[in-house]
C-alpha cells in the first residue's frame, strides 16, 4: 500500500510517499511559499522518482501551515500531530520535539507511545524562527546554508540581546560597523534563536530524549546552541525537514487501514 504525505510550510513544500507505512519510496523538498506552485512541484517530484501515479496512492494527508489551501488530500491534519508521528517513527525514545519552521516555533511533549500530551507555540513573532535566520543571513550577505559553517569559526560569539527581529537587525548592523567578526555575529544569531526556543521548551518541561525537526534543525549552529541552552544532547536526523511529510504519510497509512478493515 502506498500513501502520500504533503507538508505545506510557509517557505517550503515537502512530499513523501511511503510503502506499507515503513519504506520511504520517494521524498521531495521544494523551496516555495504558500500560494505558489511549490506543492505541485514537490508532488510531481515524488511521483517521477517513484514511478507511481496518483491512482496508485491509497490515501493522502496534507499538513502544515498551508494545508487548508490544498484540495487534493483525503484529509488535513495538524502539523503538531504529524511531526509527533514522524519523529516517533524515527526515534521511538523521543519525549520532547522542538520544531522550528519558517514562521513559527513549536515544542511538543510526547508520551511513551509517541502521542502528543502537551505543546507550546510561538507564532506571534519572527524571532526564534527560520525567518529570523533568513533576515540575518541577508544582512551578512550569506546564504542560509553558510550560517552553521561560519558559526563554527566563532571565537567570541556576539551578544544579540534584542527580542524583536527588527531591532535585532539594527543591532547586527551596528555590531558589523563596530568591527565584530562575521563568525562571532553568526554564532550570536544562532544562540539568540536557541535561547528563545529553549524558553518555550522549558515552559513545556524538557524530557529526554530531545529531538529537533523542521528546516532549522539542519543548522548545526542552532543545534549546538540549543544543546548548551537545555543542557541535553539533541537527537537529529538528516530527514529533519521531512518529519511532517513522513508523519502525514504514516497517518494516511493508519487511516487507510481503518477504512479498509
Amino acid at each position: 500500500m502506498f500513501t502520500l504525505g504533503i507538508d505545506i510550510g510557509s517557505t517550503t513544500a515537502k512530499a513523501a510517499i511511503l510503502k506499507d507505512g515503513k519504506e520511504t519510496v520517494a521524498s521531495s523538498i521544494v523551496i516555495a511559499t504558500v500560494g505558489t506552485d511549490g506543492v505541485s512541484q514537490a508532488i510531481e517530484n515524488v511521483f517521477r522518482d517513484s514511478g507511481l501515479k496518483k491512482e496508485d496512492i491509497q490515501f493522502t494527508v496534507a499538513t502544515g501551515y498551508g494545508r487548508k489551501t490544498f484540495e487534493g488530500a483525503d484529509l488535513q491534519v495538524s502539523e503538531l500531530t504529524c511531526h509527533a508521528i514522524g519523529v516517533h517513527h524515527e526515534f521511538n525514545n523521543v519525549r520532547t520535539v522542538i520544531d522550528i519552521g519558517g514562521q513559527d516555533a513549536k515544542v511538543l511533549s510526547l508520551n511513551e507511545q509517541g502521542r502528543m500530551v502537551n505543546f507550546v507555540m510561538n507564532d506571534k513573532c519572527a524571532a526564534g524562527t527560520g525567518r529570523f535566520l533568513d533576515v540575518m543571513a541577508n544582512i551578512l550577505h550569506l546564504d542560509i546554508s553558510q550560517l552553521e559553517v561560519e558559526a563554527a569559526k566563532a571565537t567570541h560569539p556576539a551578544d544579540i540581546s534584542s527580542t524583536c527581529t527588527v531591532f535585532a537587525e539594527s543591532e547586527v548592523i551596528s555590531q558589523l560597523a563596530a568591527g565584530t567578526k562575521i563568525p562571532d555575529l553568526v554564532a550570536g544569531i544562532c544562540q539568540s534563536v536557541a535561547s528563545r526556543v529553549a524558553a518555550l521548551a522549558k515552559r513545556v518541561g524538557v524530557k529526554e530524549t530531545v529531538c529537533m525537526s523542521g528546516g532549522v534543525a539542519r543548522n548545526a549552529g542552532v543545534r549546538t546552541a540549543m544543546e548548551k541552552e537545555l543542557g541535553v544532547r539533541i537527537a537529529y536526523s538528516e530527514n529533519a525537514q521531512l518529519m511532517g511529510a513522513f508523519g502525514a504519510a504514516l497517518y494516511a497509512f493508519d487511516k487507510a487501514n481503518t477504512v479498509n478493515s
